[in-house]
């Protein structure tokens, strides 16, 4: 007659070996089993209607075919607008030939100040191929929404039309297509961003 402890200990042997062997088991179907990868297009950019600093109503069907370089800020930005801006038109001089296509735009997040007869001397200044963007306040929104930018209004108790406004301060790169490539961030200057212009539209 088998002893009672000895029998306990031979049926949580067995047990932890049907235990085991299921572990196994399963690792061995995970091993063997397909990995599923997951990929997709950035959700930044598309469709869009605009007025640009001729006073025109665009779309993002008036770029398609050629790249664009998308900034969002406003025309009375202290600091961060002026020098993206101007890192912008740098960058396009360093491609020379190789930007000749490439539509650097300015999008306003302050549309109530930014009409199309502020915008039009703003961005000429910076260089005749600047386009400007501006809209009503729910056409700006939409279009910020499309490419994921961040914006608030700062309001100044003392002097309430000296508002600022508080924005992230990223260039867009877009294709051909008008679909996204590659975001700059406002560390990069204009060689960089020459740099990483060329890289991304080179096939």
């Amino acid at each position: 007659m088998t002893d009672p402890a000895i029998l306990t200990r031979r049926i949580a042997f067995a047990v932890v070996c049907l235990l085991l062997a299921a572990g196994l088991g399963t690792y061995a179907l995970m091993q063997s089993a397909p990995r599923k990868t997951f990929s997709g297009e950035a959700l930044v950019g598309g469709p869009f209607t605009m007025v640009n600093h001729n006073g025109q109503t665009v779309t993002e069907k008036t770029f398609l075919g050629k790249p664009m370089l998308v900034f969002f800020g406003f025309t009375t930005c202290p600091d961060i607008c002026p020098t993206e801006l101007q890192v912008m038109t740098a960058a396009l001089d360093e491609l020379g030939e190789a930007g000749r296509d490439i539509q650097p735009i300015f999008v306003t997040i302050d549309p109530a100040r930014d009409t199309p007869e502020v915008i039009k001397p703003y961005v000429e200044a910076f260089s005749p191929r600047l386009t400007g963007l501006t809209g009503t306040a729910d056409q700006v929104q939409a279009m910020a929404n499309t490419y994921r930018v961040y914006f608030a209004k700062i309001d100044n108790k003392d002097v309430p039309e000296a508002y600022l406004m508080d924005h992230s301060s990223h260039i867009y790169l877009m294709g051909h297509d008008g679909k996204f490539l590659k975001h700059f961030t406002y560390t990069t200057d204009a060689k960089a961003l020459a740099q990483g212009v060329r890289t991304a539209l080179t096939p």
